[in-house]
């Protein structure tokens, strides 16, 4: 576990995204270029148009040959789309399975994904691809990644799988070139760790997680905790999560929304690890909370709740932004946005699950 700074025991633990596996590994070979929605490529160094408004990002799960990525707006036109091959499969030593995020991570403008080959490549609004480096893959190992708000930097957790869990390395570097590189932080056991974004440019956050898993309760393959960290020394600052505080969703700008052991009670806490409300609950479900922090979704049974007296017959499985949900495509359900402004629910053409929004940072 990432050592931590000690604060205030006012603080309040909290859970979140992590799972694990590191190692040495060399760079990857280049991949063909994906299939995207606009025949305009760029390098991974230019600018991109200035952004305006948010986007979510769907995929496809990365289990056949290939997976597609979709940038949706909130008004439910996907704005760009892009297909790669599927990263391989890896295992605990064939004993269970290993616990691993989606292979895409965002930043404030773009959407990267990864490849069979390790190697990560971008998505812009614009519908503009290109390649942005690549992370050491192969065999049990798989990289877990997550890009700066601004583009700059990425934070990379090599894990190798082995049937007694992962050991893992993280090193943060210059996404253009692999330059500024620094290993900071290794690992083994039975636990892991995620790189699930960047708090602004000077904290990363990475969540603690289960190695493997053989199936089990609510949440039992999701995060535990949320370490925020120093991108320079790995030294952590706060953290979100514990055994008391069940991580329910994925984090937002303000914060994460944890539930208590019981699940009798939906915690709001922000990132410094202060709880800032709460609400009653009375079973485990997924939650989630808006990026300006104002309101928290409750999802269960194919209903969303949102904590204000309203709700929607949908299954969402994010925020676009303060008035705008996202539910992604599962077995006869379509995709689909909630506008609380409209009566009906917007169609979206493209299939998958909640992989992010942009502007990416939390």
């Amino acid at each position: 576990m990432i050592p931590a700074v000690k604060h205030p025991a006012s603080l309040v633990a909290l859970a979140i995204l992590v799972a694990a596996c590191g190692g040495q590994g060399s760079h990857a070979s280049v991949s063909p270029s994906p299939k995207a929605s606009a025949s305009a490529t760029a390098s991974a160094a230019t600018a991109p148009a200035p952004l305006t408004g948010a986007f979510a990002v769907l995929a496809t799960p990365p289990a056949a040959d290939t997976y597609t990525v979709s940038i949706v707006g909130v008004d439910g036109k996907v704005v760009a789309s892009a297909q790669a091959s599927s990263p391989t499969a890896v295992t605990c030593g064939d004993a269970a399975a290993a616990v691993l995020p989606l292979p895409i991570t965002t930043s404030d403008d773009r959407a990267y994904y990864m490849d069979a080959q390790g190697v990560v490549r971008f998505l812009t609004v614009q519908g503009e691809s290109g390649r942005a480096t690549t992370v050491p893959v192969g065999g049990g190992r798989r990289s877990m990644f997550a890009v700066s708000p601004d583009d700059q930097r990425i934070a990379v957790i090599v894990d190798d799988f082995t049937s007694s869990g992962v050991a893992l390395r993280l090193y943060v570097e210059d996404l253009n070139g692999g330059t500024n590189h620094l290993d900071i932080f290794s690992s083994s056991g039975a636990f892991g760790l995620w790189p699930i974004g960047w708090h602004g440019t000077d904290n990363l956050v990475v969540a603690k997680v289960p190695a493997c898993t053989q199936g089990g309760g609510p949440f039992s393959a999701s995060p535990l905790e949320l370490h925020v960290v120093d991108p320079a020394t790995a030294i952590r600052h706060f953290t979100l999560g514990g055994p008391t505080c069940v991580v329910a969703g994925a984090a937002s700008p303000a914060g994460v929304v944890c539930e208590d052991g019981s699940f009798t009670r939906l915690a709001v806490v922000n990132w410094t690890g202060s709880i800032v409300r709460t609400f009653p609950i009375n079973n485990a479900a997924p939650a989630y909370l808006s990026p300006d922090g104002a309101l928290v979704a409750v999802v269960r049974n194919g209903v969303t709740d949102v904590l204000v007296g309203t709700s929607q017959n949908f299954q969402a499985c994010g925020w676009i932004d303060s008035i705008h949900m996202i539910g992604g495509s599962s077995g006869q359900q379509k995709a689909q946005v909630w506008d609380f402004t409209k009566p009906t629910l917007i169609p979206v053409a493209a299939q998958g699950t909640c992989a992010g929004r942009i502007p990416g940072g939390l």
